[in-house]
């Protein structure tokens, strides 16, 4: 049974512990195969006033939001088109891939490309999965497509998955599947 301590300089609120007691929990899950009940973490506060490095006194910076939060963030602002606040959330780098491999680098290309194959759409979520890594993190998010096609008509029940890579608290790229054009014909 693996007894975990994770020391922290003071500062850091309850949530941001929590994050990093799951993410502890789920990495020795997997890599111990250990039970729930039987991993142990703790987390050990540190003063700020009695931590130093390179002689000069620091603080905790803050952590960006929490990887599955930015990628609903985005995913919520480009439903209400709010591309303004979608941008922000973005990597100067930031790509993205659509079903039959369109790619598109800004946001106003996938509208542009999305415009006659539906009047509207939207998501409904089943889950969201986040793997983390040294550099970035990557976030799955599994669920339906709802909308209306160029036609009028509605159609729901499309199965998707988007693979989004997380670094340094902004999106880098996006991958899509999903069903629609299968469903379409």
């Amino acid at each position: 049974m693996p007894v975990i301590r994770v020391t922290l300089i003071e500062g850091y609120d309850e949530a941001v512990r929590d994050r990093l007691l799951e993410g502890y929990s789920a990495v020795t899950r997997t890599v111990l195969e250990a039970i729930p009940d039987g991993i142990t973490i703790a987390i050990e506060e540190v003063k700020q006033s009695n931590y130093r490095r390179g002689n000069q006194r620091k603080n905790p910076k803050a952590p960006p939001p929490a990887p599955e939060q930015i990628v609903r963030d985005f995913l919520g602002a480009m439903e209400r088109r709010d591309l303004a606040a979608a941008k922000t959330m973005l990597a100067a780098d930031f790509a993205m891939t659509f079903p039959g491999g369109a790619s598109f680098a800004k946001l106003e290309e996938l509208i542009d490309w999305a415009r006659p194959r539906y009047q509207r759409i939207g998501k409904a979520y089943e889950r969201f999965d986040t793997v983390p890594g040294m550099e970035s993190a990557v976030v799955y998010c599994f669920g339906t497509l709802e909308g209306v096609w160029p036609d009028g008509s509605a159609f729901s029940g499309i199965r998707f998955i988007d693979r989004f890579t997380v670094r340094g608290g902004l999106l880098v790229d996006q991958k899509v599947w999903n069903d629609l054009d299968a469903v379409r014909r």
